[in-house]
């Protein structure tokens, strides 16, 4: 994982918007209808170079595919994982948040702007036992990546994937004992793409939500404790799903939740993050640039931070359409750089622009950008003040 050595790199967590037709053909392809395959893999190499040469030309250092192949972040691995059925749309994602039991008027609000995603979105259940049985899907985007990150000229590359936590989060256990049983089973069949990302050469992003959001929906009737224990059981389970790749070729994402709302109950970053601590991840990404979290590079300075590990807090919001203006975003990162040092800073988003293909995108596609463009400029204002 390369870090800040004489300026400030940036990055960001990993979904973009994907064009309309090639969104339309992968939520076809996800239902099961009758789709073209030659084309849709034409549209999404078309797709994967476009978004990597924006990203090289928009001031991203360490890019990525923008999730292009896929239309969730969690559920794209039923094309690779047995023992996943797709549950009727109307069934539910699992428990409702904390903002949506307190807030019912916000809560209704956001199903009338964006739609209830338990009936707009068919939600994979598992059923029988999981193992990793079709790599070629991953394979494809794995050589398409390559071959896009050549042309652009692009030379620090990860690429997301979930983790066994977030999978249980979105995937709900219909045939295993216990959850426990079932996150083992997801760790042991996850390795596999783990270890084929690693190994074709790019950095693995774990996407792990789990650690944060779903403190506040899944684990809701816990208290903060109870809760901790579960999030170290999810990093012991990841932590032997990636045990054969370096440390230094790993980060990690972790947030509560990529949506505007009121995130009242949201875990503490300074509780949270000696958990996130203890995996074997050299980076960790996670959201500081919202107005419930921005705040959290203070409270940093009382925890016990590994001295290898490098932070890439978000200095963009992944649910506004304001474009930050670049001396604040250099502000943000000074400010970071004064809990670990500049070298051990990466500027990065607070989450994904695409996290969910069958909602309209928060933020316009035209205003991701500008927010990227904004973000390498206060880096670079970032690097005078901290390097001069």
């Amino acid at each position: 994982m390369k870090s800040s050595t004489d300026r400030i790199l940036t990055t960001h967590v990993g979904s973009l918007a994907r064009p309309a037709k090639l969104l339309a053909m992968l939520l076809a392809d996800g239902r099961g209808e009758t789709v073209d395959r030659a084309v849709l893999g034409a549209e999404i190499d078309a797709a994967v170079t476009d978004t990597v040469a924006k990203q090289v030309a928009n001031g991203i250092d360490i890019v990525n595919d923008g999730e292009m192949s896929k239309t969730a972040y969690t559920f794209y691995v039923m094309r690779s994982l047995s023992g996943m059925e797709v549950a009727p749309a109307g069934s539910g994602a699992g428990p409702e948040s904390i903002d949506n039991l307190d807030y019912p008027d916000y809560a209704e609000m956001q199903k009338r702007a964006r739609g209830n995603m338990s009936q707009i979105m068919d939600f994979p259940i598992c059923t029988g036992p999981v193992a990793y049985r079709n790599i070629k899907p991953l394979q494809d985007d794995l050589v398409r990546l390559k071959a896009a990150a050549t042309v652009a000229g692009a030379h620090d590359i990860f690429v997301p994937t979930a983790s066994p936590g977030v999978l249980v989060r979105f995937i709900r256990n219909q045939y295993y004992k216990t959850e426990d049983d079932y996150l083992a089973a997801l760790g042991a069949a996850m390795r596999v793409e783990y270890e084929a990302i690693y190994a074709a050469g790019f950095v693995l992003q774990l996407d792990c939500p789990d650690l944060g959001s779903s403190r506040n929906n899944v684990y809701r009737d816990l208290s903060d404790d109870e809760f901790l224990k579960i999030a170290e059981r999810h990093i012991e389970v990841l932590n032997d799903a990636t045990r054969n790749i370096p440390s230094d070729s790993i980060r990690m994402h972790l947030c509560w939740g990529n949506y505007e709302g009121p995130h009242t109950h949201d875990i503490e970053l300074a509780k949270i993050a000696p958990v996130a601590f203890k995996s074997r991840a050299r980076a960790i990404s996670f959201e500081a640039a919202n107005p419930r979290h921005e705040h959290e590079w203070e409270d940093m300075m009382n925890v016990k931070i590994p001295d290898d590990r490098i932070l890439i807090p978000g200095v963009l919001d992944s649910t506004s359409n304001f474009v930050e203006h670049p001396k604040l975003i250099s502000q943000r990162i000074c400010n970071w750089a004064g809990v670990v040092g500049r070298e051990r800073v990466i500027a990065g988003a607070d989450c994904g622009f695409g996290t969910f293909g069958v909602r309209p995108p928060t933020v316009a596609p035209s205003i991701v950008w500008a927010k990227f463009r904004a973000m390498a400029e206060g880096a670079e204002r970032a690097t005078k003040r901290l390097w001069n």
